[in-house]
């Protein structure tokens, strides 16, 4: 995650080789064809055609200098020959695009995808008309995807605390992703350990002694707060024994325990109903936030990502804000489903569509 870029990508080629060498015997192909990959990568680029975009920079934690403003598909591609793989990249694919596509695929009311894993992004369908910015060929269709980047939203109305200023100036990117920096699962667990430290310093809540292991950033991560957050036991063992194996905070009373599980509800809960508040914002874009003359009109939203799909106090407070949003008829017709690797199957069909190979088939 923070190498060169020639590390990252020969690493990606060695893994790809690796796969590729686990395919069975009846998946050979025609003589003469290369393999043919769609490529997700869930960063933000600036795309210029089906299979080549120049990264425009890191995210998530990764910091890698040589690789920004280089073409990411060019960069695979020389990874690949170094290992002697024999594959082209059909199509360069935002995990959030694939995502959309593949919801699509299965179901035309899909209007919109939401990744919430490690990172957060939204993509959605737009009429072409609404894109001042675009002034390329008019797509037949009349519409076309748009990759918000929502992760970098940015506004005086978002609730920033002084928590949240913390964690922005020691990460890795200050000053961006502040909206991820709120709502994905990169960053709960850090919040809760930023609060959990001032209480220790401050509170003394843990003892005389600050638990030096509560000064690591990121050691408490986003699925240790789930499991806190979800303990049901009367006693909260899960709490207790989180605390100490991960945090070396020993003996910990009932009450100091309720106390932290009311720690990752609250962040857990801001997180989520944040999140629901982007997904009206394009609900509402797109004028689905209230019903047409009484028409109903389905609306489903392709949701992604291992914080939605694990997180089941998140993912049910950020559904029971969106409803709260839209009113009980309109959130009668909105679908939110869980598109697993939504992302890897919507490249694939995007990268059979892009095949070299159409035309002679």
């Amino acid at each position: 995650m923070t190498g060169s870029s020639n590390e990252l990508f020969d690493f990606i080629a060695m893994a790809l080789a690796k796969f590729v060498a686990t395919e069975g015997e009846d998946s050979h192909l025609f003589p003469g064809r290369q393999r043919e990959l769609g490529f997700t990568f869930s960063f933000p680029v600036r795309q210029s055609s089906i299979a080549s975009g120049t990264l425009i920079k890191w995210t998530k934690g990764f910091s890698i200098e040589d690789a920004v403003g280089e073409d990411v598909v060019s960069e695979l591609s020389k990874a690949m020959e170094r290992v002697g793989l024999d594959m082209r990249v059909a199509a360069l694919v935002n995990d959030t695009i694939g995502t959309l596509a593949g919801g699509r695929y299965n179901d035309p009311d899909v209007i919109a995808a939401v990744i919430l894993g490690t990172g957060t992004n939204a993509a959605y369908v737009e009429q072409i008309h609404a894109i001042p910015k675009w002034h390329g060929p008019l797509p037949k269709s009349g519409e076309m995807v748009i990759n918000t980047e929502w992760g970098n939203f940015q506004s005086s109305h978002l609730p920033l605390t002084e928590y949240d200023q913390t964690l922005d100036d020691e990460s890795l990117n200050p000053g961006e992703q502040t909206y991820e920096k709120l709502i994905s699962g990169m960053y709960l667990g850090e919040i809760v350990r930023i609060v959990l430290l001032r209480m220790a310093e401050e509170l003394l809540i843990f003892g005389d002694i600050v638990p030096s292991k509560l000064k690591i950033p990121f050691i408490l991560r986003t699925p240790d707060m789930s499991a806190m957050h979800h303990d049901t036991s009367s006693d909260l063992t899960v709490v207790g024994k989180r605390l100490g194996d991960i945090l070396e905070i020993s003996d910990t009373s009932l009450r100091m325990r309720k106390v932290v599980v009311d720690l990752c509800d609250i962040v857990a809960t801001r997180g989520a109903r944040l999140a629901a508040a982007g997904i009206f914002g394009i609900l509402k874009k797109l004028g689905r936030d209230t019903l047409r003359d009484g028409e109903k009109q389905r609306s489903v939203i392709a949701l992604d990502g291992g914080l939605f799909e694990h997180y089941t106090k998140f993912r049910n407070c950020m559904e029971a804000t969106l409803r709260e949003l839209l009113g009980p008829e309109v959130a009668e017709n909105m679908v939110i489903v869980l598109s697993n690797d939504g992302s890897g199957i919507g490249a694939s069909l995007l990268a059979a569509s892009h095949s070299q190979y159409l035309e002679t088939e």
